[in-house]
């Protein structure tokens, strides 16, 4: 049995290996082309449509973390962007990593792929709206920002392989440690307790599994490989998709870097949208 956990750990690491080195590079390469200029205007002008699918635009093309995201906030707001507009990129980027979203693809199907990014954005959007309807704005904490530098260069082939090597750094070792778990979970955990447990499809499920995500701290790069084999095992797709969403959205580590910049009224109301978003997430993926 350990022999076969290993195989599957050896199979799903080499293929994760592939995908993200070849999709990381292409993805840097075509960086270099974007003009994050024009982007930047249309995040700061009137119309508000616009802005928001600018935001949703450049939340995908900036591969973040939910706490590398912080940084690009905390310039947005020094630039007095609109609130609503720096919320929805907050939400957005971590959810909508380029080169995660494209290995989902492949992993999970791009039908799940498709209404995944598609639900993210819409939710991104609203809670984005809504927050600045209310006026969260006021809860924002006077903060200047050190160590970043915005970047005008273009991508050539040295330097998109640069990139996709401190990428490797800091995402890779959280794709081989789903690979990892997913590969435990194959070999060791029975399918039919999986089934007995999840299988069924209970609604409560993924409120739970939108809760636990979020102190887990499981990347969405982990949560790819892991969730594979789940619904291998027969998993409701709900509770694997708000997990997914939740765990990604508003880490731990994130909360604590939030608090440095928004007061608590907001690093709560935060945390919250994100277990509303991903528990809505899971209820749509629950009924499809």
């Amino acid at each position: 049995m350990w022999i076969e956990t290993l195989k599957n750990f050896i199979y799903i690491a080499l293929e994760l290996t592939v995908l993200f080195i070849v999709i990381s590079f292409l993805i840097s390469l075509l960086q270099g082309y974007i003009p994050y200029e024009k982007i930047e205007k249309k995040l700061a002008g009137k119309n508000r449509i616009i802005a928001a699918l600018a935001a949703i635009g450049f939340a995908f093309i900036t591969p973040f973390c939910s706490c590398s995201t912080i940084p690009i906030v905390v310039n947005m707001l020094k630039k007095k962007m609109p609130f609503g507009i720096v919320m929805i990129f907050l939400f957005a980027s971590p959810v909508l990593d380029p080169t995660i979203i494209t290995i989902m693809g492949v992993i999970l199907g791009w039908k799940v792929t498709i209404i995944y990014t598609v639900i993210t954005s819409i939710f991104s959007v609203m809670i984005g709206f809504l927050l600045e309807t209310l006026g969260f704005e006021k809860y924002v904490k006077n903060v200047v920002i050190s160590g970043y530098e915005e970047s005008d260069k273009k991508f050539n082939y040295k330097l998109a392989f640069i990139e996709t090597i401190a990428l490797m750094k800091s995402v890779y070792p959280y794709l081989i440690l789903g690979a990892a778990i997913g590969a435990v979970i194959h070999g060791l955990v029975p399918t039919e307790w999986i089934l007995s447990v999840f299988g069924e499809g209970h609604w409560w499920l993924i409120p739970i599994a939108a809760i636990v995500g979020i102190p887990l701290y499981i990347r969405l790069s982990s949560m790819i490989p892991i969730s594979q084999i789940l619904i291998m095992k027969g998993m409701a797709l709900g509770p694997v998709m708000a997990m997914m969403i939740s765990s990604a959205g508003a880490s731990l580590p994130e909360v604590i870097l939030l608090k440095s910049i928004f007061k608590k009224e907001l690093v709560f109301t935060f945390v919250l949208s994100v277990v509303t978003m991903s528990t809505l997430s899971g209820f749509i993926f629950y009924l499809i």
